[in-house]
């Protein structure tokens, strides 16, 4: 008899089962790609990542890029657009935020400016980058370091003509105690949102908290 009477009840409804993240889905962030400096590689932005991962980014689309910073930016370019064109087929993306340090800013606005990079790349952020050339570049060597020497043929290409082109939004930041960029307004473009930070060195730019808080309030 109970056997009939439960077979006469409606059947439990399933458990909700959660969907699973569809890849390229509305209001996904978008992926990050972390562009390092000269002799330094993708661990740069441990610290950085981390925070983006804890405040809601998906580790996939946190992208801890390394080159060989030796190269010139012309080449790192090359294969910075190789990265990105990875990045969003793995992610579905249609574009990517480029978040840069030092030296980074100058191979990926090249990327920018002359591979195309402005279909793909929704903003771009340079966090002490010598846009317009460093002094203290004269003391190394290689043609990274070259072409960020104030006056190189590599930086009078970049920059002539808009600093900012394309739909892509563009901010900078720079600190008036960084030692390594000289001079401190190198580093502004025409066309960005460029930020004066608080008094920090060259190397707490990736690690800062408040530089941070400002990068993902642009993003």
């Amino acid at each position: 008899m109970l056997l009939a009477v439960l077979a006469l009840l409606p059947e439990a409804a399933a458990a909700p089962v959660a969907a699973a993240p569809v890849v390229g889905a509305p209001g996904a962030p978008d992926p990050i790609v972390f562009v390092h400096g000269w002799n330094t590689d993708g661990s740069t932005w441990n610290t950085m990542a981390d925070r983006f991962r804890a405040d809601g980014w998906p580790a996939d689309r946190l992208d801890r890029w390394t080159y060989p910073s030796s190269q010139s930016n012309v080449t790192t370019a090359t294969e910075l657009a190789q990265e990105i064109d990875r990045v969003l087929a793995a992610t579905g993306a249609a574009k990517v935020d480029l978040v840069t340090h030092s030296m980074g800013g100058l191979s990926s606005r090249h990327y920018l400016k002359n591979l195309g990079g402005t279909a793909k790349v929704d903003a771009w952020i340079s966090l002490a980058g010598p846009n317009h050339g460093t002094t203290t570049a004269r003391w190394c060597g290689g043609a990274a370091c070259a072409e960020m020497r104030p006056g190189s043929a590599f930086l009078a290409a970049l920059n002539t003509g808009d600093e900012t082109p394309g739909d892509t939004r563009y901010a900078t930041w720079w600190s008036p105690c960084d030692s390594i960029i000289d001079p401190d307004d190198t580093v502004a473009l025409t066309g960005a949102a460029n930020t004066r930070t608080a008094c920090l060195q060259h190397t707490a730019f990736p690690v800062d908290a408040g530089v941070y808080a400002q990068v993902k309030a642009s993003l």
